[in-house]
């Protein structure tokens, strides 16, 4: 089973450096145009493999600014732009208490959690959030429910999640890929391939 992975566009917060996690922050302009990019992107990987997006299901978290880089993606590929499904498991990690601030004020707070945290990232969990082998649970679930290739507008930390999951990169190396904005990611069993 494919899925044809879209982190969502670019927020105001991304900008800033601030942990985002369980915030609703909508798309900026950037944003906007960055899932347009994806959604054209998309339409020409259609073609070359001779399939529609109406072959494919469409899930998005249910962040806004996931939302709405779907609703775009959707338009831009000539369909209905609500015609997706919602899943809560696709909701990006929480980062807890540190939501809203950036690394540097997190590290005015605990100047030896970077150290901490990069000692193990998979099982690190800042305070009231989530870790990534939690993340990966509630991810797994989702994953192990789809029936059929999948479009999906996500975050970073479930792009990564699922990294480990398809076994393309051990949970330790997973957490440290690169899943950027105005790209789609086709993840496999065992392959990941980034088209700008």
């Amino acid at each position: 089973m494919l899925l044809y992975y879209v982190r969502h566009g670019l927020t105001d917060w991304n900008v800033a450096g601030r942990l985002q996690g369980h915030r609703d922050i909508p798309l900026n302009q950037t944003g906007r145009a960055q899932a347009v990019r994806c959604g054209e992107i998309l339409r020409d990987l259609f073609v070359r493999e001779g399939r529609s997006a109406a072959d494919c299901d469409h899930v998005s978290s249910p962040l806004s600014r996931a939302r709405e880089t779907m609703e775009i993606v959707r338009a831009t590929l000539g369909i209905a732009p609500t015609g997706y499904g919602i899943d809560a498991r696709l909701t990006e990690i929480s980062f807890g208490e540190w939501e809203g601030l950036t690394y540097a004020e997190v590290m005015l707070r605990d100047p030896d959690v970077v150290a901490r945290r990069e000692a193990d990232k998979w099982e690190f969990m800042p305070p009231g959030g989530e870790n990534y082998r939690q993340l990966a649970h509630r991810v797994g679930a989702w994953y192990a429910s789809l029936e059929r290739d999948t479009v999906v507008s996500a975050h970073g930390g479930t792009g990564r999640a699922l990294v480990a999951l398809l076994g393309i990169a051990a949970p330790g190396q997973a957490v440290h890929q690169e899943i950027d904005q105005g790209v789609v990611y086709v993840l496999a069993p065992h392959s990941l391939t980034c088209h700008a």
